[in-house]
């Protein structure tokens, strides 16, 4: 019987996406939850200034350092062999920060080292390190106050060591893909405060360091992607017209609140007399 060869098809590499990569790592750490110290948000009561590091990412509108910043924590939320460090070949990198869109291979990896030179120089939170004529980063987390001090994990015991959680499912639904810089600043504001609480817009500046329109866009925006949840609340106000006033509370979305991590299921107890 005559056989006929056919053509070999051709065989193309599957696309990796930047939150194939987020999620790959959040795999890898087997971590439901990423605890961020609450004092990049906000500094702690009787500080000369209650303004946290975020205050400078928000004024300087640069949602790449920030979200390259989460996503390092992220990496580092488990300790490494050699502290708390993450190397990748710069490829890796900018897939993790998104540098790769509609830009070349080289133009991402460069955009992703220059990102991480602003998040050390500019914003003392990383120390990154690139050997000459290497393609691997490594990304030391650092204290998250922006002092420059090494970083440690946060245990909650004191005011300047209180944490919050991110859910890894900020990153592993895309919701880090659709936030702004205004709603991700107060996203994480809103996790750092008790649920529905209250967030004046004319409190902002002295609080947090941005407008009173960065605030009341990012609480827009949280809300129209179902991020937080919003009620209104009247409080007693014997001195106006009707003596209460109407305020708005705040709290996190279902989608966006810690997760517990999973236990093994006990195996079950036989109620069978012994012996039977």
């Amino acid at each position: 019987m005559k056989q006929t060869t056919g053509k070999t098809p051709d065989v193309q590499p599957p696309k990796v996406s930047g939150r194939d990569t987020r999620k790959a790592v959040l795999e890898r750490g087997t971590r439901p939850n990423v605890p961020l110290r609450s004092v990049f948000v906000q500094a702690p009561l009787g500080s000369a200034s209650r303004h946290g590091r975020l205050k400078e990412f928000v004024r300087r509108s640069d949602l790449r350092a920030l979200r390259a910043f989460l996503i390092v924590v992220a990496c580092c939320s488990k300790e490494n062999a050699d502290g708390w460090t993450t190397t990748h070949d710069s490829a890796v990198w900018a897939r993790l920060l998104d540098t790769g869109v509609a830009a070349t291979d080289q133009a991402a990896r460069t955009a992703a080292w220059r990102t991480f030179k602003r998040l050390q120089d500019d914003h003392r939170l990383v120390r990154c390190t690139r050997k000459p004529g290497s393609k691997m980063i490594s990304v030391t987390l650092l204290r998250e106050d922006g002092s420059g001090e090494p970083y440690t994990r946060p245990d909650g015991k004191t005011p300047a060591d209180r944490f919050i959680n991110i859910p890894s499912t900020f990153w592993t639904s895309g919701y880090d893909e659709q936030v702004d810089v205004p709603s991700l600043a107060l996203l994480l504001t809103v996790a750092k405060e008790k649920p529905w609480c209250e967030l004046p817009a004319d409190k902002a500046p002295a609080w947090y360091g941005w407008s009173e329109d960065t605030h009341l866009r990012g609480l827009q925006k949280l809300l129209e992607l179902k991020l937080v949840e919003r009620r209104a609340h009247f409080r007693v106000a014997p001195l106006s017209p009707t003596g209460s006033t109407m305020v708005y509370q705040y709290k996190l979305a279902p989608r966006m609140r810690p997760r517990r991590k999973a236990t093994a299921a006990k195996p079950a107890i036989s109620t069978s007399p012994s012996g039977a």
